[in-house]
């Protein structure tokens, strides 16, 4: 049978659909890992590192701090967690009663859900315990599960806070702080956060980032939160762009709809995500193509997070065939064998571009990403284009070929390069505790 791989977080994974599953002989930094985490991993299948888990897990197995530089989908979330397990494991002590020994912070909920879900699935051969916890649902389940006492906390930096404040969380015994997606962690306004709960983390702790980018601000923070620490950067053989079959297509708005019918009718399409600008286009857009038979559903700011959550795995399983998403799932969204990324609105900020194809070609694989510019969308074209420092390949002989949107040359709105029209309401939700979450997220 011809061997497949594909990426799952963790090194690499050889199907062995057909066959029963054998234990492989751990390949490289895993043959250091204790048992169970071995046994863990040839589970699932995983027998290679990858290169940010080859360098980064012999520095924190002796307890370094560390400042990573990776993209999404080289398994980094396997970088930290291996290692951290290991570590928790080989000092095991009860879990105290909301007191966590390690922190783990994360600017989304379908992240921090993620990050949970990858420390089930390397420790579930382990007596440790964890629990993650976000806005936008009821925090009795949370509340309960601190008091039963755990090892390890996955959190959001809102509803952390909340909890904090309200006495049901204490950070005094933390012993391993890790700050995944610090990039994005910046552009969502939670730096000020992000401040505020290292002041309850005690000095004396193992202290990880993990940034797409080290901006500097975040080099900024990174002087405040670690000592001396190690410095990886991943940089792909490729750039992920480079990977991806990229074109746009020139389309009036009212022909939209009908243009990505027309292309959806492609059975080669198997696995697509498309992202618009706004919630209402979102659900506009899986309404048109529900009705003509095609399976798909919506992730954004007003679904709720059990409606999200359900969304997010029934396009993991192929339930649906499409996602349809605004800029909340640009980012760490980690769905394996996306074939096509749709941009049905462009986006606002040209390096929100990069981050949406990304979706696709993960682990070295090859996706398509197809863009929709319409007239009024021409001054974010050429932002995009100046950003990839090429032009995007246009297919203009398709049937809804816009000519005036072609030759567009209307200037930019005035939100122009602010962001996805959301800051405002973003940073004012961020700020309000009252709910206990961050409101007006897309």
């Amino acid at each position: 049978m011809q061997e497949q791989v594909h990426s799952r977080g963790v090194g690499s994974r050889k199907d062995h659909s057909s066959t029963p599953p054998r234990l492989p002989l751990p390949k490289g930094v895993f043959g250091t890992l204790i048992r169970e985490i071995q046994r863990a991993l040839a589970a699932e299948g995983y027998t290679t590192p990858t290169p940010i888990q080859e360098q980064c897990i012999p520095h924190l197995l002796k307890g370094r701090d560390l400042l990573g530089t990776a993209q999404t989908g080289t398994g980094k979330t396997a970088a930290f967690a291996l290692p951290l397990l290991q570590r928790l494991n080989s000092n095991y002590r009860r879990p105290q009663l909301r007191t966590p020994r390690a922190l783990i912070l994360a600017p989304t909920r379908e992240l921090a859900a993620q990050i949970g879900e990858s420390i089930h699935t390397y420790g579930r051969f382990l007596n440790l315990r964890h629990t993650v916890i976000y806005g936008g649902v009821k925090q009795f389940h949370q509340v309960k599960a601190m008091n039963k006492g755990i090892d390890i906390l996955v959190a959001t930096p809102g509803r952390l806070l909340d909890l904090m404040q309200q006495g049901f969380i204490h950070l005094n015994e933390v012993e391993v702080f890790i700050l995944d997606e610090g990039d994005r962690m910046l552009d969502m306004g939670f730096i000020p956060d992000i401040k505020r709960v290292l002041s309850h983390v005690p000095d004396d702790r193992q202290t990880l980032l993990f940034s797409a980018t080290m901006a500097p601000k975040i080099v900024e923070l990174a002087r405040t939160m670690v000592r001396n620490p190690v410095r990886i950067t991943i940089t792909p053989d490729q750039p992920v762009v480079e990977n991806i079959a990229q074109k746009v297509l020139f389309v009036g708005k009212k022909n939209k709809d009908a243009l990505l019918l027309s292309l959806l009718s492609d059975p080669s399409i198997y696995k697509a995500l498309i992202f618009t600008q706004m919630k209402h286009t979102a659900n506009k857009v899986v309404a048109k193509l529900s009705a003509t038979g095609v399976k798909s559903t919506a992730i954004h700011g007003n679904k709720s997070q059990a409606a999200r959550i359900r969304a997010l795995d029934g396009f993991k399983q192929g339930r649906f065939r499409v996602l349809v998403a605004t800029d909340v799932a640009a980012r760490g969204l980690d769905v394996d064998d996306i074939t096509h990324v749709f941009n049905y609105d462009l986006p606002m900020e040209s390096e929100t571009y990069v981050h949406r194809i990304g979706r696709t070609a993960r682990a070295g694989a090859t996706g398509d990403a197809i863009s929709f510019c319409t007239a009024e969308d021409r001054a974010y074209l050429r932002e995009i284009e100046h950003l990839l420092g090429k032009p995007l390949p246009a297919e203009m002989e398709h049937a809804y070929h816009c000519h005036e949107a072609f030759q567009s040359n209307l200037p930019a709105p005035k939100n122009f390069g602010r962001g996805n029209g959301n800051r405002t309401s973003r940073n004012k939700g961020t700020r309000s505790r009252s709910k206990g979450y961050s409101r007006g997220r897309r």
